[in-house]
């Protein structure tokens, strides 16, 4: 949606200096020799650190808190095989007719007093006891002692962990795959499309549209200069449909009289900050991303995402339709007019 007024704040402030977004902390020298986007797709950023120790860069509850859920039960179950092997084999070596109980019907005797001892820690490590097999002797109580110890701290943090990752409120926002450059009342404008997938409520929402490039100055150099677009609207108090974010390109725009061709040269990138407040956990939450110059299509406009049903009343969108642009009257449109 274009914001209308009931929901918005005023709108942005007029363009001011440019030079006031100089540097956004990627630092200088990075900015002016980075030749990718700087901004990934994802919110991630294209920087790279070096010369850190393994443990200063170590932080494995940041790591578990925000890698995606596959990968974290994935190394759950690594870490869950992986321990009760570790204590199988110290059943073992605590001597043969330590374990006492039936072993696994089919197996070597080899394998099935791996398997006895498996299978025995697993039913410790869980605080099961079934009871079929039971530790022999001072150093195979020792052991089982050991791994009741490792199994209260595992499953501590193990649950601690899964109640972290549920509480860290997140934004998952829909980006649309191209921004557009299209005819806007008496100009033209630079637009994308955004939406909140879930079905929690943002409000308070803010955007952010930095547009880096190349400038070339007097003796030739070319430095990557920062510049915060002001935009139709900044602010939006409610985010519950879609949002089409625009920035017109008048005179005192920094897009003013540029063409696609002026736009590749300059290695231009339009980066995305959204932040607002996730209703459910009253925290603030952000979403980032960024459109190059082979994503953004020219001369064209966002097709309607939205559904009315005129027996209800109620007014939905189409979110599979996001993404959905169409030419403006079969032309490319120009950048100003």
């Amino acid at each position: 949606m274009t914001a209308s007024p009931l929901e918005t704040e005023t709108p942005s402030r007029p363009y001011t200096d440019p030079n006031a977004a100089r540097d956004l902390g990627f630092g200088i020298r990075v900015a002016d020799n980075s030749r990718v986007r700087l901004l990934n797709k994802n919110g991630s950023f294209n920087v790279v650190r070096r010369g850190l120790t393994p443990w200063t860069t170590l932080a494995p509850y940041h790591a578990l808190l925000t890698m995606g859920w596959g990968k974290f039960l994935g190394l759950v179950l690594v870490f869950y095989v992986s321990v009760n092997t570790l204590f199988a084999f110290g059943y073992l070596a605590c001597g043969p007719g330590r374990l006492i109980g039936p072993g696994i019907m089919g197996m070597g005797s080899l394998w099935s007093d791996f398997l006895r001892a498996f299978f025995f820690s697993v039913e410790t490590f869980g605080t099961i006891g079934y009871g079929n097999i039971v530790p022999l002797g001072l150093m195979a109580n020792v052991v089982m002692t050991c791994e009741s110890v490792v199994a209260l701290l595992s499953v501590a943090l193990a649950t601690g962990l899964v109640f972290a990752r549920f509480a860290r409120p997140t934004a998952l926002i829909l980006y649309s795959h191209h921004a557009v450059m299209a005819p806007y009342k008496q100009m033209s404008a630079f637009m994308f499309r955004c939406a909140n997938q879930r079905s929690n409520q943002l409000v308070d929402v803010s955007v952010k549209v930095i547009y880096s490039r190349l400038e070339a100055r007097e003796n030739g150099e070319r430095i990557r200069s920062f510049t915060l677009l002001p935009l139709e609207f900044e602010k939006v108090t409610f985010f519950m449909l879609s949002w089409t974010v625009v920035h017109p390109i008048d005179e005192a725009s920094p897009l003013w009289g540029h063409t696609e061709e002026d736009l590749i040269h300059k290695d231009a990138e339009f980066m995305i900050l959204i932040s607002g407040t996730d209703e459910t956990f009253a925290q603030t939450v952000h979403s980032r991303t960024s459109y190059k110059t082979n994503e953004i299509v020219w001369g064209a406009k966002f097709r309607p995402i939205f559904v009315e049903s005129r027996e209800s009343g109620v007014t939905g969108m189409d979110l599979s339709r996001i993404h959905d642009i169409e030419p403006v009257d079969g032309e490319r449109a120009p950048l100003a007019t």
